[in-house]
């Protein structure tokens, strides 16, 4: 593989990661609940906001890093150690969407607004997970431990896919409660509400409507 296909790939894959970051963004400031493996970040930034949300993300993906190791132990690859730059990327352009944002004057009350939001993430996740996926460069370490666990215990993939989003949900839920007496967040910013389900359920029935078209863009541009 020469320099120009190596950039190719992984410019390909940055754009997805600023996409699915961007949808985090959005996510977070509809105020309607945000995907699952973006809870628990969230809900520490909300409860020790001296670090940033992007921050607490890559902490957190670090983790799933952590364990990929514990599992594979010698036949983990020096290749997989590109999942932490990966991570570095993505957390912080989760940051730079939020800060982008800033000037909706969110977390959004209005329902409507909430719910475009809501919908606007779905639609910017979903593109964004394929163009990621067809980069074939950069992996997020969340997805990279359930294909770790899957190769070693041969559950599916999807199964275990539903079990961690629910168990982050479950997770973060606790944690609000303790922290703040409310499981959806700290009362202001609504970590867990509709538009957490909107999310788990509709970003893969968008991506049904949106692969064929991104493949259509992509292959008319090789």
């Amino acid at each position: 593989m020469n320099i120009k296909d190596i950039i190719r790939r992984y410019g390909i894959s940055t754009l997805g990661l600023a996409l699915i970051a961007f949808g985090v963004a959005l996510s977070i400031k509809s105020n309607l609940g945000i995907a699952p493996p973006s809870c628990p970040p969230t809900i520490f930034g909300l409860k020790w906001p001296v670090l940033s949300v992007g921050t607490y993300i890559w902490m957190f993906n670090a983790l799933f890093i952590i364990g990929q190791v514990l599992i594979l132990r010698r036949r983990f690859k020096a290749e997989d150690l590109l999942q932490i730059p990966a991570i570095l990327i993505f957390g912080y352009l989760c940051d730079a969407g939020i800060w982008a944002l800033d000037a909706l004057e969110a977390p959004a009350t209005d329902y409507a607004v909430q719910l475009l939001l809501s919908l606007a993430a779905v639609l910017v996740t979903a593109v964004g997970i394929h163009i990621e996926v067809i980069g074939n460069g950069w992996m997020l370490s969340g997805d990279k431990l359930l294909n770790v666990i899957e190769g070693e215990t041969h559950w599916r993939f999807s199964t275990m896919k539903i079990v961690f989003d629910i168990l982050q949900v479950a997770l973060t839920a606790l944690l609000a409660w303790i922290w703040f007496s409310n499981p959806g967040g700290n009362g202001e910013t609504m970590v867990i509400r509709e538009g957490t389900l909107i999310l788990m359920v509709a970003t893969g029935l968008c991506m049904k409507l949106t692969d064929p078209l991104i493949d259509m863009i992509f292959n008319a541009k090789v």
